[in-house]
């Protein structure tokens, strides 16, 4: 298994959050959702961006210099594009589309749990191949916010629509 800097950790976490925004804002915009599952996905949905925001805030200016001064980095970045595609949401389009074509609350949440443990399997999966203590903890970060957000939907969905 390959070996992820710092960069590469964040640029994909910052892809997966992108997508995960990308769904939410759209599942939002389906008229049969409850008030209270509007407001956890909206609360969800801006999750997604303070992650985004939060994790690229996460890379100091020099190690941000030294990525955009790569000349192979658009190489890595859309390799990294293409693990993540294989495994969540393959790109904002399929997540709105997803979303778009949900036909029930229920069906929104459920989507929400599976991005949701996906995103968590996919980050752990990869764990083992870091090396850099700063990327383990930026890691340790994602999986713990990405726990957080399918304890919330599944509390949601259990009380809500069993």
């Amino acid at each position: 298994m390959a070996t992820f800097s710092i960069n590469e950790i964040i640029e994909m976490a910052a892809q997966i959050e992108k997508c995960g925004y990308a769904y939410y804002d759209n599942a939002l915009k389906q008229s049969f959702l409850s008030k209270e599952a509007k407001e956890l996905l909206t609360m969800l949905r801006d999750q997604e961006l303070k992650h985004e925001k939060y994790f690229n805030s996460l890379r100091d200016e020099e190690e941000y210099q030294v990525m955009l001064a790569d000349s192979d980095w658009e190489t890595v970045s859309s390799y990294l594009k293409a693990i993540i595609r294989q495994r969540i949401f393959s790109t904002e389009d399929a997540a709105i589309n997803l979303a778009t074509n949900a036909k029930t609350e229920k069906e929104i949440l459920e989507n929400a749990i599976n991005f949701e443990k996906d995103t968590i399997l996919y980050f752990m999966s990869i764990k083992d191949s870091i090396t850099d203590s700063r990327a383990k903890e930026v890691l340790d970060i994602i999986i713990k916010e990405e726990v957080d957000h399918v304890l919330k939907l599944t509390l949601y969905r259990d009380k809500n629509l069993s």
